[in-house]
């Protein structure tokens, strides 16, 4: 960029920002236009080119903290002016840009007169490296960026804990070739499949090391099973029980026991719920789901069969299989 545009350019009206602007203000403002007027967003757009280039100018002066104090000065003394550099129709006595502000900016640049900071620090396509994240890292077809420096990829490992450590959380070593033990924290609640992130454990990159993804394999129990964040048991229940109900207790994950009211009439295969007794996690916690199995005694003793006749006797009557034919019909 020639010296003489920073007498005639006013860089802060190109990035709408006020003279007083912050160093954050400024850049706000120029991920903004950058993100509007880049060439990768407008194809074929010449104007939005031309004013992608007019910002990423303004901001390589603004977001410079010398470039920006010596644009001021700039802008102060010349006024908006324009400065021939001598030459024809002066007779070689026309005082130029850089007669007049070369010393101003020698002092510190160590000579070479007035010079802008131009696109210095700026890949092909303009965008200074700290944005390259606006357009996927790079500036696609218009340039030719220079991608930062990457972490290194992620690993990968696997391990099968007990159905409590997953319920209470637990903590597991891997162990490296190497010898090392690198010890993973297996958080409360974790489901079958689910994986944890072990920062800093992957292969190392010029930028650090990536992460170490480990899938975390459940073993099923006995009793209690997962469904999502609820846990499911099967409870037997005699008959009288489940015809004239009654209250009975049900283990939890916790170890305790919790009273379940089991309706008058209950047949088997219904679910009872009691609420915020399934797994816990950091977000939620889920219910326990009762499934209430009617049980049949193999050996009944003599009184204990005549009643079950009695019982027949008295509720000859009803056939709970009276509507299966009609229900079977093609």
């Amino acid at each position: 960029m020639a010296s003489q545009d920073w007498v005639d350019k006013d860089f802060y009206k190109i990035l709408g920002v006020s003279k007083d602007a912050s160093a954050a203000d400024v850049k706000k403002a120029y991920r903004k236009l950058a993100r509007k007027y880049h060439p990768d967003t407008n194809p074929g757009d010449a104007a939005a080119e031309k004013t992608f280039k007019d910002i990423s100018e303004a901001y390589s002066v603004l977001s410079s903290s010398e470039d920006r104090e010596q644009y001021d000065a700039i802008r102060a003394m010349g006024g908006g002016a324009r400065f021939s550099a001598g030459g024809a129709g002066t007779g070689g006595q026309g005082a130029g840009f850089d007669d007049l502000f070369g010393g101003l900016f020698n002092a510190q640049r160590g000579g070479g007169g007035a010079r802008s900071r131009g696109t210095q620090g700026f890949d092909a396509s303009g965008l200074p490296p700290e944005f390259a994240d606006l357009f996927g890292g790079g500036g696609g077809g218009f340039g030719g960026y220079q991608p930062p420096p990457t972490k290194g990829a992620d690993r990968t490992a696997s391990t099968t804990i007990s159905f409590a450590g997953s319920i209470r959380g637990t903590t597991i070593g891997l162990r490296e070739p190497s010898g090392e033990v690198i010890d993973v924290r297996i958080p409360a609640g974790i489901k079958d499949g689910q994986k944890v992130r072990v920062r800093g454990k992957g292969q190392q990159g010029a930028a650090g090391p990536g992460d170490l993804m480990v899938t975390v394999q459940v073993k099923a129990h006995e009793f209690f099973m997962r469904d999502g964040n609820n846990i499911r048991i099967h409870v037997p229940v005699t008959f009288p029980e489940a015809a004239l109900g009654a209250d009975i207790s049900v283990p939890t994950l916790a170890g305790d026991l919790v009273k379940l009211r089991v309706p008058a009439g209950t047949p088997s295969g219904r679910t009872l719920r009691v609420k915020g007794k399934g797994v816990t996690t950091a977000k939620t916690s889920g219910d326990l789901l009762v499934t209430i199995d009617v049980a049949v005694p193999r050996k009944l003793s003599k009184e204990a069969e005549e009643a079950v006749k009695a019982f027949a006797k008295a509720t000859a009557d009803g056939d709970p299989r009276s509507e299966l034919a009609a229900k079977a019909r093609l």
